[in-house]
């Protein structure tokens, strides 16, 4: 899922550590991730779709406990009511010069969501099975956003009127993947 050509940090680039958190819980009687429509006034990244997430406020903090308060900032996710069950592969983004790192974990029951505006416009509830349906999956030509501006295939999943690409899209089909694996 990830756009070609693909674009990288710059060699010997520092990427600064960031974490997400693929949460997983029953709803309706099958699994959903929660999913983010990142709000306009944001610095990166305005109106994608996106995990819950952010940077690791200080070195002490893990990629779990920060994907974890993330979550309950952006979506109100009460962090005691989350197992963490494993992580999944780093993902460089080189337009943001971060490292995601994301982390799954599982509810027990489908959380009482309460959205921080600003900062998120929306929230998708993005049941599983829907990345496994041959209809979620298109792609679509752009212009590369970082030089050079080369026009890019950009696969995309479509959920909820939206379109999923990037670093979620790519985290949702490593996830997908290990699923059906």
């Amino acid at each position: 899922m990830a756009p070609d050509p693909r674009a990288w940090p710059e060699e010997g680039a520092t990427l600064r550590p960031a974490a997400a958190l693929l949460l997983i819980y029953p709803n309706a009687g099958e699994w959903h991730v929660p999913l983010t429509v990142r709000g306009s006034g944001l610095r990166h990244h305005t109106g994608q779709v996106s995990l819950p997430g952010g940077r690791l406020d200080h070195p002490d903090e893990s990629v779990e406990q920060a994907a974890l308060r993330e979550a309950e900032e952006e979506i109100g996710v009460v962090p005691n009511t989350v197992e963490i069950i494993g992580r999944l592969t780093p993902v460089p983004i080189a337009v943001s010069g971060h490292l995601l790192q994301p982390v799954i974990g599982v509810a027990q029951e489908r959380p009482t969501f309460s959205i921080a505006a600003p900062e998120v416009a929306r929230l998708i509830e993005l049941p599983v099975a829907r990345l496994t349906e041959r209809d979620a999956v298109g792609s679509e030509r752009r212009v590369r956003a970082l030089p050079p501006h080369v026009i890019q295939i950009v696969p995309y999943f479509d959920v909820d009127g939206a379109r999923i690409w990037g670093a979620t899209a790519m985290v949702l089909a490593e996830f997908a993947a290990l699923l059906h694996g």
